[in-house]
């Protein structure tokens, strides 16, 4: 159970809902009965050490995986009896987003721009928009292969914003970057969040990323939900890397 919980949403302001999510392989639990709801119009810092369990949770949200028991929902679309609808209304960057390398930006998403049902000006729309948003104009035309890890990623962003999604679920978006880099990625997810009551799951380990963008917090440690709310309760007079220690050093199976 989690240390505090914040009162249910009503259906249409629940972006994305976990409820009761299990999953186990034979006798190892990966998670165990994750709830919790993101409000559309938010950031929602996904919390935790390393093998807390994120990555599985994640991909259960994501349709990647089935879960043992429980139910994942996202923009309201069950993700396994909708799973097409909802990918529509999803955008989602793994933590080692597949990329071509020998492909230019311009190649890759004029691709992933075909294969979510955009064609002719819509796509060409499309693919301006994003490459604005993410900062691409000068490695547009560039092989994936030669751009630095910031500009990869900044792909893969773009890739899961050119059908302008409700929801963007990011898995470690930030991992090995420089703070220049860093700070662009952040630049990006805020100005996301704010258009049209949006919303964003940020999978981190990264507690600095908590204090610069997330709104609410979820955290969860050894498969099981530790915590469900906001930044400052998580941080509380003793601030959040010492919160953190003590919600991280062992739960009990």
């Amino acid at each position: 159970m989690s240390e505090n919980s914040n009162d249910s949403q009503s259906n249409k302001d629940v972006a994305i809902s976990a409820q009761g999510l299990c999953k186990y392989y034979d006798s190892f639990r990966a998670i165990e009965n994750i709830s919790f709801d993101v409000p559309a119009g938010s950031i929602c810092a996904f919390l935790g050490p390393n093998g807390a369990g994120k990555s599985t949770t994640i991909k259960i949200l994501t349709g990647v995986l089935a879960p043992t028991s429980g139910e994942a929902r996202v923009a309201g679309y069950d993700m396994f009896e909708q799973r097409m609808e909802a990918s529509k209304v999803l955008g989602y960057l793994g933590e080692n987003g597949p990329l071509y390398p020998e492909m230019t930006p311009e190649r890759y998403l004029e691709y992933v721009a075909r294969v979510r049902g955009l064609l002719g000006d819509e796509a060409s729309a499309a693919m301006e928009k994003v490459m604005n948003e993410c900062q691409l104009a000068e490695v547009w035309r560039r092989p994936i292969r030669k751009l630095s890890k910031g500009f990869r990623q900044r792909v893969g962003l773009a890739q899961a914003l050119i059908h302008d999604p409700k929801v963007l679920i990011l898995d470690e978006p930030t991992t090995g970057l420089d703070p220049n880099q860093i700070s662009v990625v952040r630049d990006l997810i805020r100005n996301f969040s704010q258009a049209e009551q949006k919303a964003v799951l940020l999978s981190t380990h990264i507690l600095q990323e908590v204090e610069a963008i997330a709104d609410k917090v979820i955290l969860v440690n050894q498969g099981i939900l530790q915590f469900d709310g906001t930044p400052a309760d998580l941080a509380g007079d003793e601030g959040l890397e010492k919160r953190f220690k003590e919600l991280t050093k062992g739960v009990a199976a």
